[in-house]
C-alpha cells in the first residue's frame, strides 16, 4: 500500500550534468526534490503523463537527447531502452535516493478525472510504499515562458499548490481540464492519479514557484 506520495515536476535542468552552469533557482528546485524523494522509501510506482498509456520497468536509458549522454537506471537490474523524459528524470531521482526500484507508469494525456481516480486507487493498493508524481504547472508565467503570457496562469498554479500542501485531493480532481489545456499544464493528469489514491493525509508544501516561465510544485503526502 502507498503510504508516501511526492509531487516534482520534470524540466531536465533538474538534473546539474544537463544545466549550463550554477543557478539558484535551480538549486532550490534541485534540493527541494532530493529531499522529498528520499521520504519513499526502497520501492517506487512513478505515475505521469505521455501521449499512452505504458507501464516501463527494469530500462536503462539516456538524456543524450536532453545535452548529455547521462544513462540512468529504473532498477539496479536494467536492459537497455528509450525512455521519455519523465522516466529518465524518476530514474534519475530514483539513484540519487538510493531507492532500489521504480515502476514507471506513463497514462495518456486525455485520460479524464475519473478514469486517473480509478488508476489511482489501484495504485494506492499495489505492495509498493512510495509513489513518485511527475509533472509541471502552466508554461505560460511571463512574457518569457515557453508557451506565452497568460494572466490566469499564476491563479491556476497558486491554486495547485494549495490543494498539494493540504492534501485537497476533491480540488485535484474538479481541476478543468479545458483550462488546463490552455494553460499548458503537463501535471494534470499525473496530479488527479494522485488525489485517487483514497485516504487521509498529512502534506508538506516544499517548494511553489515558476522560475522559468513554469509552475513546479514539490510536494510531500504521508498517510
Amino acid at each position: 500500500m502507498i503510504t508516501h506520495a511526492v509531487v516534482v515536476p520534470h524540466p531536465p535542468l533538474v538534473v546539474p550534468e544537463l544545466s549550463p552552469g550554477p543557478d539558484s533557482r535551480l538549486t532550490g528546485l534541485r534540493e527541494a526534490c532530493l529531499a522529498a524523494v528520499r521520504r519513499l522509501g526502497d520501492r517506487w510506482i512513478a505515475v505521469a503523463a505521455h501521449s499512452e498509456d505504458l507501464v516501463l520497468t527494469g530500462a536503462v536509458g539516456s538524456f543524450r537527447g536532453y545535452g548529455a549522454d547521462l544513462r540512468v537506471r529504473l532498477a539496479e537490474e536494467a536492459t537497455e531502452s528509450t525512455l521519455p523524459l519523465p522516466a529518465l528524470v524518476a530514474g534519475w531521482l530514483r539513484e540519487q535516493a538510493g531507492a532500489r526500484s521504480v515502476e514507471m507508469h506513463l497514462v495518456a494525456r486525455d485520460t479524464g478525472p475519473a478514469d486517473c481516480a480509478r488508476i489511482g486507487k489501484l495504485l494506492g493498493e499495489s505492495e509498493a510504499t512510495g509513489l513518485l508524481v511527475l509533472g509541471d504547472g502552466s508554461n505560460r508565467h511571463g512574457p518569457r515562458s515557453p508557451g506565452s503570457e497568460d494572466e490566469r496562469a499564476p491563479a491556476f498554479d497558486d491554486e495547485v499548490a494549495k490543494a498539494l500542501e493540504t492534501a485537497d485531493a476533491e480540488t485535484l480532481l474538479k481541476i478543468d481540464p479545458v483550462l488546463a489545456g490552455e494553460l499548458g499544464v503537463g501535471g494534470l493528469v499525473p496530479w488527479q492519479v494522485l488525489a485517487g489514491t483514497g485516504g487521509r493525509w498529512r502534506s508538506e508544501l516544499l517548494y511553489s514557484d515558476a522560475p522559468f516561465g513554469v509552475g513546479y510544485h514539490v510536494a510531500v503526502w504521508e498517510r
